[in-house]
């Protein structure tokens, strides 16, 4: 089985989660997060699922899950503690052309979600199609270790320098993009942002205009 890594869009796109435990909650909250409409169908749900629906941050059907539950959703998560639910789910899916996660059941999935690094807009993903979760939350663990928090300004102060450039050199596609690797690899402008010296940052990538062509 092989799957094609990509990042998806799911501001105000609909998304299912069927399944209201600990898995289920971690799921709805990185739905949540990355802007996604959440729809939550079990009769039971932890606390933190339960204050979500209470205010109106996702919507809880409070019952047992039904094959026309998956009707225009994006993404759907089966996530029950029961298999053979879970499996109902993810044929409902395959049959209506619904990408779909199941839990524990590789297999069965669609799509995997991987074990991702978050520092603001920078994400590193890691995955194992499936075959091993531990060793995705391991390699997690060392990569947080080794990329802080300071990584998030550095990836918006990278970005804001695209439409800068483009509008210094807007016909000189090549110019643009060797500068901006050289900036990207620049230790002291990163040192720079990550003490929040962003004035100096700008002095520093203005003198960095004048470089010469490898």
């Amino acid at each position: 089985m092989g799957f094609y890594s990509m990042a998806v869009e799911l501001t105000d796109r609909p998304c299912l989660v069927v399944g209201g435990g600990q898995v289920g909650e971690r799921k709805v909250l990185n739905l949540l997060e990355a802007g996604a409409r959440v729809t939550l169908v079990s009769p039971e749900v932890t606390r933190v699922l339960a204050d979500l629906a209470l205010a109106r941050q996702l919507v809880w059907w409070r019952r047992e899950y039904q094959p026309g539950d998956i009707t225009g959703m994006t993404l759907v998560f089966a996530v029950t503690g029961d298999a053979g639910l879970n499996t109902r789910v993810a044929a409902d899916c395959h049959q209506a052309g619904i990408w779909v996660n199941v839990a524990d059941a590789p297999e069965k999935c669609t799509f995997m979600v991987p074990s991702v690094v978050r520092r603001g807009d920078l994400q590193i993903a890691i995955s194992t199609a499936g075959k091993s979760p531990a060793l995705a939350r391991q390699l997690r663990k060392q990569l947080e270790a080794e990329i802080g928090p300071e990584y998030g300004p550095w990836v918006d102060f990278l970005g804001e320098l695209r439409p800068f450039l483009k509008k210094v050199w807007p016909h000189d596609q090549k110019r643009r993009e060797e500068l901006l690797r050289r900036l990207a690899g620049d230790e002291i402008l990163f040192r720079l942002v990550a003490r929040g010296k962003e004035d100096l940052a700008k002095e520093r990538v203005k003198q960095c205009l004048s470089l010469p062509p490898v």
